[in-house]
């Protein structure tokens, strides 16, 4: 005999109530699931209301623009200018934001914390001549005189690891320290290149076989409650820095991108990691960059975070090891067992202790 809880009692009735009405009564049925379904929309434009607000609101706090020789690049920041600066570079597909729930922290623990938008993601448009990760290491410099900071920490996850890895090869002098999040500190096709071709055209291929571009639409309302998390409550006013408006007029998340990094589709994928030449200029300058060379007469501390799992993206740790041993003074490898490529998103409190250890010996 199986017994219920009440609370299962009360779900089952529940259940069975609405089953009993879909069948004995389809247009009352339809009437129902057309209000909720009205209430969901309405519920929906009220969040949106309050995420335009609350989003004008945080950029008018935290946000800023300065034009470089590139481009009008928008960026965030929290805490004191006089404190000890840290500059955090984003991964693909994401923007300043990545940052926005440990920089609160970091600014409290007595951390000047800035957030860029590179090309094509958030607020920073994609700029109309070529450019790469060099690039946008010259716009962080200038940003960096701008607010007058001769010298700061520089991190980044993925993609913004090596653009951090760039800004140190370009500007060492203006580097207190690097953060490198599953992004920098390796060369990005090494695993690739020690694949057997068939088997990396076939890795390549079955990365784009399901892929799926993002969708547009007509208006800023309609593309928030289509990304909208329904499982998470809340305005999600954060989502806002992901949409975007495309040549089109109509809006979506990322227009111009996968041009950008040369990756629209398995071919051109391809030629970035066995013939960069032929990529552009910032895919070219995404697969040459070689942290081993950059990083040989080493000047500054670096933390390497590194996640491994039975999927790694990036299976680096041994790599990583060898630049650590190569300067054991200088460079911090902390290794995270059973994590995927986002730390800072899967393990954010030991992301955060980490790295306040890492600046807290700066500091000193």
């Amino acid at each position: 005999m199986v017994v219920l809880s009440q609370n299962a009692k009360n779900h089952l009735h529940s259940h069975l109530m609405l089953l009993s009405l879909r069948l004995l009564s389809p247009i009352l049925w339809l009437l129902l699931t057309t209000f909720s379904a009205f209430c969901q929309s309405v519920d929906l434009q009220a969040r949106y209301d309050s995420a335009r607000a609350q989003f004008q609101q945080f950029e008018k706090k935290h946000g800023g623009f300065i034009q470089t020789r590139n481009v009008k690049m928008h960026y965030l920041q929290w805490g004191n200018p006089k404190n000890l600066p840290l500059i955090w570079i984003h991964g693909s597909f994401t923007n300043a934001y990545e940052l926005a729930s440990h920089a609160e922290e970091l600014s409290k623990k007595g951390y000047y914390v800035l957030a860029i938008d590179y090309y094509g993601h958030g607020q920073t448009k994609i700029p109309p001549h070529e450019v790469s990760l060099y690039h946008v290491a010259d716009d962080i410099s200038y940003l960096m005189d701008a607010k007058k900071i001769p010298k700061a920490v520089i991190g980044g996850w993925s993609r913004g690891g090596f653009i951090a890895t760039a800004f140190y090869d370009a500007y060492p002098q203006k580097v207190l320290g690097l953060i490198l999040e599953d992004g920098g500190s390796v060369a990005t096709n090494t695993h690739y290149h020690e694949l057997p071709d068939s088997t990396l055209q076939t890795r390549i291929k079955n990365l784009f076989h399901d892929r799926v571009s993002y969708p547009y639409f007509d208006t800023q309302f309609e593309a928030y409650k289509a990304f909208y998390d329904s499982s998470a409550s809340g305005s999600q006013f954060e989502l806002l820095a992901w949409l975007g408006v495309g040549k089109n007029g109509k809006w979506t998340i990322g227009e111009g991108l996968e041009s950008l990094f040369h990756m629209s589709n398995s071919n051109t994928f391809l030629e970035t990691i066995l013939r960069p030449t032929q990529a552009t200029l910032f895919g070219e300058s995404m697969s040459l960059i070689e942290p081993k060379i950059v990083y040989r007469n080493l000047g500054a501390p670096i933390l390497i975070l590194d996640p491994t799992s039975e999927q790694d993206l990036f299976p680096f740790e041994k790599a990583n090891a060898q630049l650590q041993k190569q300067h054991p003074t200088l460079i911090t490898h902390k290794i995270y067992q059973n994590t995927g490529h986002n730390i800072h998103y899967e393990k954010p409190k030991e992301f955060l202790k980490d790295i306040l250890l890492f600046l807290s010996r700066l500091k000193k």
